[in-house]
């Protein structure tokens, strides 16, 4: 059993380029799978029938496992049935015709933009640990970018010039995103003066440094950004990952073509970006308002066209 893990595992490595994360997250659901079939006797991937792969489920409920947990683990344990079955390692796959919970979908946070200025504007810039937040801040709301990537951001893949940013995502997928002015002045001073400063003659091509001269870490980041949003009176909870949200919300509220949005974001499918949509029916409805030819009454249509004159 644990050979077939492990050739998975690699297969998600060298084939699917997995991340460290995913991999590992793969890896402790697909052994406490195994486990629990050890549990019960089960010394087989072939020997888990529906009865089985039931008891399952229902110990996973017992264990107080959320429901979109328990979806994410039979998600997971289906794909390794698959590959066992397309290399051949079992002749049927158990989980096929078993469905996982469904779970609700949650839409994402963001901050008003209001808020956003507020948290842009915490940090003290006249410092290199200032310069280097204020970089931060700014980068991840202009550019969408995950914690992962910001964090591995090395400065040959910045061009400030352009002023866009070569990142690599998820399955090692290269994509070209872009930052506007505030966020290349604030990136162009820390480079300039904060970086040096923290760098202290090490070697690294690192963007974003810790003050013993390394880079930053994604651990690092989240608490910066806990320090600002209680320093400025947001609430509790805002991740990098909201500001990612609000790059991407404040864009099609701006009018931004749904799949410019899912480029920018990496997303593979259009369905991720389409949980955005939700946030701007208020500004639908405000452009309905404002330009369909028969959304007025007359004489409100008329004062309308008289002032656009």
């Amino acid at each position: 059993m644990d050979e077939a893990v492990q050739r998975y595992l690699t297969y998600l490595l060298a084939e699917k380029n997995a991340s460290p994360h995913t991999i590992d997250n793969y890896r402790r659901d697909i052994l406490e799978f195994r486990d629990f079939l050890k549990r019960h006797d089960i010394d087989a991937w072939d020997k888990v029938d529906r009865g089985v792969l039931r008891k399952w489920l229902g110990w996973l409920h017992a264990e107080a496992f959320v429901r979109a947990s328990i979806a994410r683990k039979m998600t997971e344990v289906r794909s390794f049935y698959r590959f066992m079955v397309r290399e051949q390692l079992l002749a049927k796959n158990p989980l096929a015709a078993m469905s996982a919970p469904k779970v609700p979908r949650r839409l994402p946070s963001f901050l008003a933009r209001d808020e956003i200025e507020r948290l842009l504007e915490a940090p003290d810039a006249s410092t290199p640990q200032g310069q280097r937040d204020r970089a931060l801040l700014e980068m991840l709301y202009a550019s969408g970018m995950r914690l992962s990537e910001i964090a591995s951001l090395d400065l040959a893949n910045v061009d400030l010039r352009r002023r866009q940013i070569r990142v690599w995502g998820k399955g090692s997928k290269e994509r070209i995103i872009f930052i506007g002015k505030p966020a290349a002045r604030a990136l162009q001073q820390y480079l300039d003066d904060g970086r040096a400063k923290l760098l202290n003659g090490k070697p690294t091509n690192a963007v974003f440094l810790n003050k013993s001269g390394q880079r930053i870490s994604m651990r690092s980041i989240d608490m910066l950004l806990q320090k600002y949003t209680r320093s400025v009176g947001l609430e509790e909870g805002i991740t990098p990952h909201v500001l990612r949200h609000t790059f991407a919300t404040h864009l099609l509220e701006g009018g931004a073509d749904l799949r410019v949005v899912q480029e920018l974001l990496g997303h593979a499918g259009l369905g991720t970006t389409q949980v955005y949509t939700h946030v701007t029916q208020s500004q639908a409805r405000k452009v309905y308002m404002e330009r369909h030819p028969r959304a007025l009454p007359k004489e409100d249509r008329q004062e309308r066209e008289n002032s656009e004159l």
